[in-house]
């Protein structure tokens, strides 16, 4: 773990306890062991210290559940005292794999359900533990950021009524607008972007990429995800482009304006391998559209790197596309619930963000500069010259 000199000079806000909610359990119990990790690897001499009560412990996770009655209804319970903690809650608010009955029937849980199970949780603590803190890699709501004709700002409604409960900060990833922390100004809001994750997984199975600008470009396949593409091109040192969607705004589909064309704009692509990056990817047909475009302007190989694989609509047009040529790979992060199909699929590779997500977590409890945690340039670079010198490239 980087700048562990930090953790050691520092004070726990209070003892650390983690709430992994049942749709993110997986990611939960792998926090959990690089959490417990970390604090076996601290030389800290004030152990026995009061202060430092359960600091370094086999196990930080709580025993919580949100059963249901027969009508659907439900409840939170806590299975031990959150009295003084520094609480973190781990929810993933896209896992529609989990299920409930009702009257005689099975649902499963959407993210309504999944963010009703949290407030469930922190209503639970009733304000006993020393701080809550909220980790939703996906933010409830975060596409409804903003209102564009006679619609429900659900996004800032809901950090509104988290903050009013005693969220005392949110942690979440890539959101689509973080401008949307306005609606909690007074609240701690950090975002954070997995690139660092993103180049690592590719270099460690892609032998023979050329990161230069003569041989790589990184594409924003909208305007929306431009800063994206620019931080990312600009670290690697090579050139961006961006397509520009055409819609049809006169009429909606799915809730949505269908797209009408793709323009290109940029460099020449030609013999280039190409690196798409953006923040999620729902249905995928304007990804896979993305990267048709690409591979007919002669493009080398085609990357698509999104931080969520939600895969609304399954898999089969992305088997299809991969079969057609379409693209090369696809790198998603373990923070939102997958296929588990997905992972035999000879296009897809996994980028792993909990031991990223347990630093997080060990430095906010700590009240630590996140700026430790923020910037991944430097690691950028380090891993671009092992992998330029066929060093071995271990995580850092």
């Amino acid at each position: 773990m980087p700048n562990l000199h930090e953790l050691e000079n520092a004070m726990p806000v209070a003892p650390l306890k983690i709430i992994a909610m049942e749709s993110a359990a997986m990611l939960g119990n792998r926090v959990n062991d690089y959490l417990v990790d970390f604090r076996k690897q601290i030389n800290l001499s004030l152990k026995n210290d009061p202060a430092f009560q359960d600091y370094a412990v086999d196990n930080y996770l709580m025993d919580v559940q949100c059963p249901r009655f027969g009508s659907g209804e439900g409840k939170g319970m806590l299975g031990e005292s959150a009295r003084g903690k520094d609480v973190f809650i781990i929810v993933d608010v896209c896992n529609h794999s989990i299920t409930y009955h009702i009257n005689g029937y099975e649902n499963h849980k959407s993210p309504d359900d999944h963010y009703q199970d949290l407030k469930r949780i922190i209503a639970t603590i009733a304000g006993k533990a020393r701080r809550v803190n909220v980790i939703m890699p996906f933010l409830y709501e975060g596409r409804q950021h903003k209102r564009s004709s006679r619609e429900s700002l659900d996004c800032a409604f809901a950090l509104k009524e988290l903050a009013d409960m005693g969220v005392a900060n949110f942690i979440t990833f890539d959101a689509h607008d973080p401008r949307v922390q306005n609606a909690t100004p007074l609240c701690g809001f950090d975002n954070f972007t997995p690139p660092y994750q993103f180049i690592r997984t590719l270099l460690r199975h892609e032998k023979d990429l050329i990161v230069d600008k003569d041989h790589l470009i990184v594409i924003s396949p909208d305007e929306g995800a431009l800063d994206r593409a620019v931080y990312f091109a600009n670290v690697l040192g090579v050139d961006t482009g961006m397509f520009y969607k055409r819609r049809d705004y006169s009429t909606v589909v799915n809730g949505k304006n269908p797209i009408v064309a793709h323009e290109f704009l940029g460099d020449n692509i030609d013999g280039k391998d190409v690196v798409i990056i953006d923040d999620m990817i729902a249905s995928g047909e304007s990804m896979i559209d993305t990267a048709r475009h690409l591979k007919a302007m002669n493009a080398k190989h085609v990357y698509i790197c999104c931080t969520f694989g939600l895969f609304t609509q399954g898999l089969d047009a992305f088997d299809k596309a991969y079969e057609e040529g379409a693209f090369d790979r696809i790198v998603t992060t373990n923070l939102t619930y997958l296929p588990p199909t997905i992972e035999a699929r000879p296009y897809y590779l996994g980028a792993d963000m909990s031991k990223f997500l347990s630093s997080i977590i060990d430095f906010m409890n700590h009240d630590v500069s996140m700026g430790n945690v923020l910037t991944p340039t430097e690691k950028i670079q380090r891993i671009l010259e092992k992998y330029n010198t066929h060093e071995d490239m271990e995580l850092d």
